[in-house]
């Protein structure tokens, strides 16, 4: 089995924003779109954008109603957006590019020969089944179900 380690553990914390809520705009927001998070540990902002953008770093999973307090459980932890509704967020990964840290975004896209880099070796939407990655390190998400199978990016040894 591939040892995934630091490398894709850093990636989802910091896509993952560890649960932080983010206080601007999104009030239009609705689930599918997609978003650039940036100034995620000063003054984050939240910016609307195609899916297909090489920019946007989120997508928006879920919107809370007023009665809701949290986001969907049952696999990896969304990160949430506050503005005049919550957003569950999860990342906008695409399949076979690579992504690493970055200090506004928590993530970008990168080259997979980047150190400490993580490829999305694939995108299955509509399940949410760990087995279905093989020996790939699985990041799941309930809604809407999605399995990004993961692995090590950067230089070969």
């Amino acid at each position: 089995m591939k040892k995934v380690g630091l490398g894709i553990g850093v990636v989802l914390a910091l896509v993952l924003l560890g649960g932080f809520v983010l206080t601007q705009r999104g009030d239009a927001a609705r689930a599918g779109d997609c978003a650039r998070i940036s100034g995620a540990l000063d003054a984050p902002r939240y910016e609307a954008l195609d899916c297909g953008s090489g920019r946007a770093n989120v997508k928006v999973a879920k919107v809370l109603r007023w009665n809701e307090k949290s986001c969907p459980s049952g696999g990896m932890d969304y990160s949430t957006y506050t503005g005049g509704s919550t957003l569950c967020l999860m990342p906008n990964f695409v399949e076979g590019s690579c992504y690493g840290q970055d200090s506004d975004t928590g993530i970008a896209k990168v080259d997979c020969a980047a150190e400490d880099s993580v490829k999305v070796a694939r995108v299955i939407g509509g399940e949410t089944d760990r087995a279905a990655c093989g020996e790939s390190r699985a990041a799941v998400f309930p809604e809407p179900a999605v399995t990004f199978c993961l692995e090590r990016g950067g230089p070969r040894r």
